[in-house]
C-alpha cells in the first residue's frame, strides 16, 4: 500500500500544498472544490423552499390566532404561547440540526425535520386542548423546522465559494415570499375547511421538506487511481510553484483545497480553533449583544398580533391576510436593498449607522400603530415595518462581522441567534398578558416599539464607544 506522495501518511492534510489526501483500497481521494453552480443551484432551490415553508408558515401561524382563541376559549396570553414555542424551539434546536448534519448527513437531518414538521401539523389538526397545540404545533413542529432549516442553510455554503452572497440572497428570500403567498392561502383554507382542515393541508405541504432534504446531495470525494493521482498531483505542485492559478485549476478542476496545517503543528491548530469558539467579550460586543436582545424582544410581537389587531379594528379576514402578505414582500425588498448597500465600498463605514436607523424606524412604526385604525393606515405600517425588518436581517451578519472580525463570526452569530430564543418565547405571552389586563393593543405595540427603540439606543452607545476607542489606537 503506497502512501501519499508529500505527506507519507494514510489520511492527513498535506502541509505543503494543502490538498486533502486519503487512502482507500488502493485509491486516493481528493476533496472536490465547491462547484459554484451545477447541482449547487438545486441546493439553492431546496434551501429556498425550506425557508419558504419553515419561516413562511411560522409567520402565518398568527392567521390561526383568533381561531384557536375562539375554539378553546382562552385568553390572548395563553394563545400566544403557541407562536412563542415554535420560534423558541426552532432557535434552541438549531445546534441539534447542525450536530445531526455533521454526524450523519445534512440530507438525513433535513428529511427528519420534514417528517417531524409534518407530524406536528397533522397531530395539531386533532387537538382538543391548548396544551395539545403547545406540544404538537409548538415543540414538535419547531424541532422539525430547526432540523430542516439549519442543514439547508449550511449546504448552500458547502456548494458555493465565489458566489456565496448571490446564492444566499436567493435562498433566504423564501421567507418573505412564503409569508406573501401563504398568508392569504391559509386564510382561504380556514374559510373553506375550518382551522382543522387547514392544519391538515398545511401539514401535507410541509412533507415537501423531505423532498428538499433529498435534494441535498453531499459533495462526494472523487476517487483517483494511484498512477493518475501521482501525475495530476505533480502537475498541481508545479503549477503552484510557478504561481500560475489557471494551470492549477486545469490540472485539478474538481478537487478542493483544504486548509493547511499551521507551522506550529496540530496542537497549535486545535488551540486556535478552541480559542475561536467564543468571541472576545469586549464592551462593543456586549453592547451589540444587548442590542440584539432588545431587538428580539420587540420584533416578534407585530407578527403575532397584527392580524388580531386588524380584525379588532374592523378589517375583514382577507384584508388582514393581505397585510401579512405585503409585510412579506416589503421584507424581501428591504433585505435586498440593504444587503446590496452593505457591500458598496462607499457605504461600508455607515453599516452600523444604517442598522441603527433601520431598528429605530422599525420601533417608531410600532409606536404609531395604536392610532392607525383603517386599512390605509395599517398598510403604511406594514410597508415601513416590513422594509426595515428585512433591512436589519440583512445587516445582522455584516455588523456582527465588523464588530468581532471574520475569525469569530460563526461563533458570534451562534450566540446572537441563541439570544433570540428566550425573547421569542416570552415576549408574545407578555404582550398577551398586557392585552388581557388592559383590554387594548396600545400596551402591546408600545412594548414592541420601546424594545426596538432601546435596541437602537444601545447601538448608538456602541457607535459612540467605537468612535472614542479608535482614536486612542491611532
Amino acid at each position: 500500500m503506497k502512501l501519499c506522495l508529500c505527506c507519507q501518511n494514510h489520511q492527513v492534510v498535506c502541509s505543503q500544498r494543502s490538498w486533502t489526501c486519503t487512502m482507500d483500497k488502493g485509491k486516493r481521494n481528493l476533496t472536490p472544490i465547491p462547484p459554484d453552480g451545477g447541482w449547487g443551484w438545486m441546493i439553492v432551490v431546496a434551501c429556498f423552499l425550506t425557508t419558504f415553508f419553515a419561516r413562511g408558515i411560522t409567520r402565518c401561524i398568527s392567521v390561526f390566532f383568533v381561531e384557536f382563541q375562539m375554539q378553546f376559549s382562552q385568553d390572548y396570553s395563553r394563545t400566544a404561547w403557541i407562536h412563542s414555542l415554535v420560534d423558541c424551539t426552532t432557535m434552541l434546536c438549531a445546534p441539534l440540526g447542525s450536530l445531526i448534519g455533521a454526524r450523519l448527513s445534512h440530507r438525513i437531518a433535513a428529511i427528519l425535520g420534514g417528517v417531524l414538521a409534518t407530524i406536528g401539523f397533522v397531530f395539531s389538526s386533532f387537538a382538543t386542548t391548548m396544551e395539545h397545540l403547545y406540544l404538537s404545533l409548538g415543540i414538535i413542529t419547531g424541532m422539525g423546522f430547526a432540523l430542516s432549516y439549519t442543514p439547508a442553510v449550511a449546504m448552500v455554503g458547502i456548494y458555493f465559494r465565489e458566489r456565496t452572497a448571490l446564492a444566499y440572497g436567493i435562498a433566504m428570500s423564501g421567507s418573505g415570499i412564503g409569508t406573501f403567498l401563504l398568508a392569504p392561502v391559509v386564510q382561504l383554507l380556514i374559510e373553506y375547511y375550518t382551522w382543522r382542515g387547514a392544519l391538515l393541508i398545511v401539514g401535507g405541504l410541509l412533507s415537501h421538506l423531505c423532498v428538499c432534504g433529498a435534494l441535498m446531495k453531499p459533495l462526494d470525494e472523487r476517487e483517483i487511481g494511484s498512477g493518475q493521482l501521482e501525475t495530476r498531483f505533480t502537475e498541481v505542485l508545479q503549477a503552484n510553484e510557478a504561481d500560475a492559478a489557471e494551470p492549477a485549476n486545469v490540472a485539478l478542476q474538481n478537487e478542493r483545497p483544504a486548509d493547511p496545517l499551521p507551522a506550529n503543528g496540530p496542537s497549535k491548530s486545535f488551540q486556535n480553533h478552541a480559542h475561536q469558539l467564543c468571541p472576545p467579550l469586549k464592551a462593543d460586543f456586549l453592547l451589540l449583544s444587548l442590542s440584539f436582545f432588545f431587538l428580539a424582544c420587540g420584533c416578534t410581537v407585530p407578527f403575532v398580533y397584527l392580524v388580531p389587531y386588524a380584525l379588532g379594528v374592523g378589517l375583514s379576514n382577507q384584508q388582514a391576510a393581505i397585510l401579512m402578505s405585503i409585510l412579506g414582500v416589503t421584507d424581501i425588498v428591504g433585505n435586498i436593498t440593504f444587503g446590496w448597500l452593505a457591500d458598496r465600498k462607499c457605504w461600508r463605514p455607515c453599516r452600523l449607522a444604517s442598522y441603527m436607523l433601520a431598528v429605530g424606524l422599525e420601533g417608531l412604526s410600532c409606536l404609531l400603530v395604536p392610532v392607525l385604525q383603517g386599512f390605509p393606515g395599517l398598510l403604511a405600517f406594514v410597508l415601513l415595518y416590513g422594509y426595515f425588518d428585512g433591512a436589519y436581517v440583512a445587516l445582522i451578519p455584516v455588523v456582527t462581522s465588523d464588530i468581532v472580525g471574520p475569525a469569530y463570526l460563526s461563533s458570534a452569530l451562534g450566540l446572537v441567534y441563541f439570544l433570540h430564543a428566550v425573547p421569542y418565547l416570552i415576549s408574545p405571552p407578555i404582550g398577551g398578558w398586557l392585552l388581557d389586563t388592559t383590554g387594548s393593543y396600545t400596551a402591546v405595540f408600545f412594548l414592541s416599539g420601546s424594545c426596538l427603540m432601546s435596541s437602537s439606543v444601545a447601538l448608538a452607545i456602541l457607535a459612540l464607544h467605537r468612535s472614542r476607542v479608535k482614536p486612542a489606537h491611532l
